[in-house]
């Protein structure tokens, strides 16, 4: 019985260490395939001839901002449409703001479009109606997506360049 007990421990050992071998051969090269890390810049569409074009059909309330133009890992033109405001005031100068948007482009060269809620967060001195931003930064978990390939998932993560008007984004998108 001892025996018994031994081989089958042996063999229940050697059958999950194959196992755990192959799927780490399989498992990265399909997670790598699967996701993009997203980097770059946006920047607001305001000198003419204009980059963007109005909303497409379904968003054409999506102008609460001039349309972004995004370069980098995303190329194209994100839309928003602000759904709430809070503004603390001074003097603590903080301001927060929700939304739904709309991005139209090229993921790496491929045609993608996506839809995201955000929530944005910000700091102004003294207050957001007559101060300065001093620091902003919001999150867009992407709601639904397609792409050339299929439908897609991810989030992308924005940071105000204050200095300069512009933002930086990352975030990353997977294909489902």
């Amino acid at each position: 019985m001892h025996t018994n007990h031994s081989i089958l421990h042996i063999i229940g050992r050697i059958t999950g260490s194959v196992l755990v071998g192959a799927l780490a051969l399989v498992e990265p090269s399909q997670a790598s395939a699967a996701n993009t890390k997203l980097a770059g810049t946006a920047v607001y569409d305001l000198v003419q001839p204009f980059k963007c074009p109005p909303p497409p059909e379904g968003f054409e309330d999506f102008t609460s901002y001039p349309p972004l133009v995004l370069t980098g890992t995303l190329e194209g033109c994100w839309y928003t449409k602000i759904l709430t405001v809070k503004d603390n005031g001074a003097p603590s100068g903080v301001y927060l703001e929700t939304g739904e948007e709309f991005f139209t482009g090229t993921l790496n060269g491929e045609h993608v479009e996506f839809t995201t809620t955000y929530k944005f967060e910000s700091k102004w001195d003294p207050d957001f109606a007559t101060g300065v931003e001093l620091r902003g930064r919001c999150q867009h978990p992407i709601v639904e997506g397609f792409s050339d390939s299929g439908e897609i998932t991810g989030r992308v993560d924005f940071k105000d360049i204050v200095e300069d008007g512009s933002f930086v984004y990352r975030g990353h998108i997977r294909q489902l």
